[in-house]
């Protein structure tokens, strides 16, 4: 993941997290409503990037240095 994602993540789940201590939802449903909007912060923070910064922040790259085969992990060094 690059920093931007990775940012964009802890955004989405530290606002998630914030929501939900201030709401105390109860359930799966409310959870989920708590969830989506936390998400949504994220997301208003990503195009808000995406718009000043001309850049994707989304990367196709894929950083991780292992691969499963057989349910057995190999590294790929």
């Amino acid at each position: 993941m690059t920093d931007i994602e990775i940012a964009l993540t802890n955004i989405g789940e530290i606002a998630t997290r914030d929501i939900a201590k201030g709401e105390k939802p109860k359930g799966l449903k409310e959870n989920i409503k708590v969830v989506k909007r936390g998400g949504g912060v994220a997301k208003g923070a990503r195009d808000l990037y995406e718009k000043e910064t001309k850049n994707s922040a989304i990367s196709k790259n894929n950083n991780l240095s292992y691969d499963y085969t057989d349910d057995k992990v190999k590294e790929l060094n």
